[in-house]
């Protein structure tokens, strides 16, 4: 009887540490040595400007708060809440900056919202609309994306 305890203790631990997610690792910041010639880059903005008069967005608003974007930058990260949120900025290179503003859906920009939303954030464009997934879906629909799933 105690071995069936113990066994099912064990295999109860061992599901719920499957179970658990490991946390968002943070959004990655690119050097100022690399920053040259790189084609993206990543980089902190300071903190925001709080609105001369605060509104009230809707739950289901894809607009946030407005932000401080410097310019030359296509979309803001931003991850955490309240006093612990920050705001990353992902500035692309000249060409990429041109691609991504008449294509959105090109792997490049996509690969840049997937890397923050992989640390926990969300991103949002310089104007402040959010790119949620059901934008990502429709980018997707746009180019005919096909994922092939192994068995």
């Amino acid at each position: 009887m105690i071995k069936y305890r113990v066994g099912s203790l064990v295999v109860g631990m061992m599901v719920a540490t499957a179970c658990t997610s490991p946390p968002p690792e943070p959004m990655p910041i690119t050097k100022p040595g690399d920053a040259a010639g790189a084609s993206v880059v990543r980089r902190p903005i300071g903190e925001p400007t709080p609105p001369a008069v605060a509104s009230i967005a809707k739950p289901e608003s894809t607009t946030v708060t407005p932000f401080v974007v410097p310019p030359g930058i296509q979309y803001v990260c931003v991850s955490g809440s309240g006093e612990q949120r920050q705001q990353t900025a992902i500035e692309f290179a000249p060409k990429v900056r041109e691609l991504c503003t008449k294509h959105p859906e090109m792997a490049p920009c996509q690969y840049e919202r997937n890397v923050c939303r992989r640390s926990g954030g969300r991103v949002y464009e310089a104007n402040g609309t959010e790119i949620t997934l059901q934008t990502e879906a429709e980018y997707d629909k746009k180019v005919m994306r096909v994922r092939f799933k192994s068995n």
